[in-house]
């Protein structure tokens, strides 16, 4: 007897790759700092609307679309690592600002000023740039804590940035728009370009330490 010949069932596997992105997509849009996505879309929208317009999942891959660019090849992106882990960029720059000016750190001894100054920076910051003592940039000193304070944040920030700037654009980007408009990140001095390098090694192994 002749058994009948084997029918070949076709089925429609799932498009990985464009899933893929699809979710990489989603998560950049939800993640950018309002200002960024209210720059692009309205400056008049309130932060509330633009955070509502984040969370639809359906916008979510066309936000994306309109902070990295409309006209990107989307199928061939490739979506690598966070370049920052997936930490919060402001605390990246706030690590590196706080070994810039280590040295103004140690001076900051009485618990009033301490305090001010660990409640803007936060304690893991303060610690982290004493503790890297050695690589301190900042030979001025600042014993006004609000000063020190706004300070680490500035060469911190511009620290990222010029550390941000020798990277691929759609990498660079992705922590970029996770900050707000106006940081120093948006213009670093030629100063923050020697020491970013050395700096962010520092922060990018203690990430890697507590998340690895």
């Amino acid at each position: 007897m002749k058994l009948p010949m084997p029918i070949a069932i076709q089925t429609t596997q799932p498009d990985v790759s464009f899933q893929s992105h699809s979710v990489s997509r989603s998560e950049l849009a939800a993640s950018t700092h309002p200002t960024r996505l209210a720059a692009r879309l309205d400056p008049e929208l309130s932060a509330a609307t633009v955070v509502q317009l984040q969370k639809c999942a359906r916008l979510q891959p066309r936000l994306a679309e309109l902070l990295l660019g409309n006209d990107m090849d989307w199928n061939r992106i490739g979506w690598g690592p966070d370049l920052l882990r997936g930490h919060d960029p402001r605390r990246a720059a706030l690590l590196a600002g706080s070994i810039w000016h280590a040295r103004s750190l140690l001076k900051v001894v009485s618990q009033r000023d301490l305090a001010r100054l660990v409640e803007r920076i936060g304690a893991d910051a303060h610690a982290f740039g004493i503790r890297h003592l050695a690589h301190a940039i900042a030979d001025k000193l600042i014993s006004d804590p609000e000063k020190l304070a706004l300070q680490i944040e500035h060469d911190g920030h511009a620290c990222l940035g010029a550390w941000l700037n020798i990277r691929p654009a759609l990498e660079r980007n992705r922590v970029l728009l996770r900050l707000p408009l106006g940081t120093a990140a948006e213009n670093p001095a030629p100063e923050h370009d020697g020491a970013s390098s050395g700096l962010f090694s520092l922060v990018i192994a203690h990430f890697e330490m507590e998340s690895p």
